[in-house]
């Protein structure tokens, strides 16, 4: 996993600091315009500071990749991304998007992550390091719905 990571920019330690900050700042403003605020909390700050801004390449020979920068999204899916938080019972946060179908990668305050996708919601990885395996070895992720903590979520 390191060594798909370092090939991918990322490096033992990286913190982009202040470019994170912005970047998050970016994603609460306009989720309060939407109407369905959000707010950063550790598992996501963590995340957008080591692997903010980087484009995570699954192979060489692929064309899908995980871009890890929390300010793409698209009208209306702050309430989406409000609806799954309360399906979870977490505070969730988007942290990138998965590049070829535009997929909303979301992290939950657990650290555990989850693709917000046209064709509905999925499991990605416990942590940063599980979605990245998943990714790289193209292992698709069941459906969210067996993490929800609340009823009569869809």
């Amino acid at each position: 996993m390191s060594n798909w990571l370092v090939a991918n920019s990322w490096f033992a330690g990286r913190d982009i600091g202040r470019r994170a900050d912005e970047l998050i700042d970016v994603r609460v403003r306009d989720s309060e315009r939407q109407g369905a605020p959000m707010e950063p909390f550790p598992a996501a700050v963590r995340a957008v500071r080591e692997y903010g801004l980087l484009r995570l390449v699954r192979s060489a020979a692929s064309r899908p990749a995980l871009v890890m920068k929390p300010t793409v999204g698209y009208e209306g899916d702050a309430a989406e991304i409000a609806e799954l938080a309360r399906c979870l019972g977490q505070r969730v946060f988007p942290v990138g998007y998965e590049e070829s179908e535009y997929g909303l990668v979301i992290v939950d305050e657990l650290g555990r992550y989850f693709q917000l996708h046209h064709t509905g919601e999925y499991f990605m990885g416990m942590d940063a390091h599980d979605m990245f395996s998943r990714f790289i070895n193209a292992v698709a992720g069941p459906d969210v719905e067996r993490f929800y903590a609340s009823r009569g979520c869809p």
